[in-house]
């Protein structure tokens, strides 16, 4: 019986020996406390290994990771603000997440010293930037946030008309290009590095200064993950969407309105000038036609007298009988019918 107590003696002793070992690894931070007063701190890049300390419960250690770690952070719904009439506007909700990691001995010294673990980290780091999150958000207008220049329009607005044969492929580049540039502003403004309003952010803002000086967390970066509706606006959100399509329907309609009476206008002045000069034309044309019919009377009255007056009282008659139905009785010897009964006699000859 003593015997089987010294050897469950013996084997607890070793394994309450074996607690005053512990190993480094390359990838963190150990750190080691004798009752809660720190009294070691070893960085895995330089110092891994196996080390000695005094067993448990004299000494406790604890691991930190010194790699790379990311979290999501809970949606943010913020207001966003109108440039127009410099009020609130819709409400956007926001995903995000970091990424972080402890970068040297020092801040992990401070990271236990104010944090401790990486599930108090995440609860201290997602009020703080969920708070700048919304408060960036805020200063923007939705537009800025959300909108995508439709480059095809673009362009079509420049040249006055659709441009065809262009790669779509050019055109989706732009958009992720356009999408790119409005979340790396968002991420600036996030971080500090520029201010709400533009320009440089104060030291003061940089959330890297401060969450690398409080509480040793070195903040790699924040992204925007994506940004929705909440379900409550959505139907406000689809029908401004439907009174933006009603107004650039208008839009087009008075603009083709407008070109449609353009066109009519530049065609009936045109058809009035045609119509002028055509009239021009045509009383130029009659006058020179009367003036040589005038000078071929003149010439014909010239050589022969009584022919041409023959020939003038046949149309009279002709003009005369044409234009009634009555009956007329002449006498034989009325002038009328005078150039009925032949053509005047021959002019005699010259002499």
């Amino acid at each position: 019986m003593n015997r089987s107590l010294q050897v469950v003696g013996s084997v607890l002793v070793a394994l309450w020996l074996r607690t005053a070992l512990y190993t480094v690894d390359a990838a963190e931070f150990v750190y080691v406390t004798r009752f809660g007063a720190p009294v070691a701190l070893h960085d895995g890049a330089r110092g891994a290994g196996l080390h000695l300390k005094a067993p448990w419960p004299v000494d406790s250690v604890l691991r930190i990771d010194r790699r790379l770690q990311s979290f999501d952070l809970p949606a943010v719904e913020a207001l966003t603000r109108d440039p127009v009439t410099r009020t609130v506007d819709k409400t956007l909700a926001v995903d995000a997440f970091v990424t972080w990691q402890i970068p040297d001995a020092a801040a992990a010294d401070r990271f236990v010293k104010t944090v401790r673990t990486p599930e108090q980290a995440r609860k201290l780091l997602g009020p703080i930037i969920n708070g700048r999150l919304a408060t960036v958000i805020s200063t923007m207008p939705i537009e800025d946030l959300i909108g995508v220049t439709d480059t095809q329009l673009t362009l079509a607005a420049v040249a006055g008309g659709p441009i065809l044969g262009l790669p779509e492929s050019s055109f989706r580049a732009d958009d992720v290009r356009l999408i790119d540039e409005r979340n790396e502003r968002v991420r600036r403004k996030l971080l500090g590095a520029d201010g709400p309003s533009g320009g440089a952010g104060g030291a003061t803002d940089n959330l890297r200064v401060k969450a690398l000086e409080e509480y040793g967390i070195q903040v790699i970066d924040v992204r925007v993950r994506r940004f929705s509706y909440p379900n409550d606006v959505r139907a406000s959100i689809a029908e401004r969407i439907r009174s933006e399509r009603a107004k650039k329907v208008a839009e087009y309609e008075s603009e083709g309105r407008k070109r449609a009476a353009d066109i009519t206008t530049d065609a009936d002045r045109a058809a009035r000038i045609v119509e002028a000069d055509a009239r021009a034309q045509k009383t130029v044309i009659e006058g020179q036609a009367a003036a040589d019919a005038a000078r071929i009377r003149a010439a014909a009255y010239a050589q022969d007298r009584e022919f041409y007056l023959f020939l003038e009282q046949l149309k009279s008659f002709q003009a005369m009988l044409a234009e009634t139905r009555d009956t007329l009785l002449l006498t034989t010897k009325h002038p009328l019918l005078r150039i009925i009964q032949g053509p005047p006699a021959a002019p005699p000859p010259p002499k």
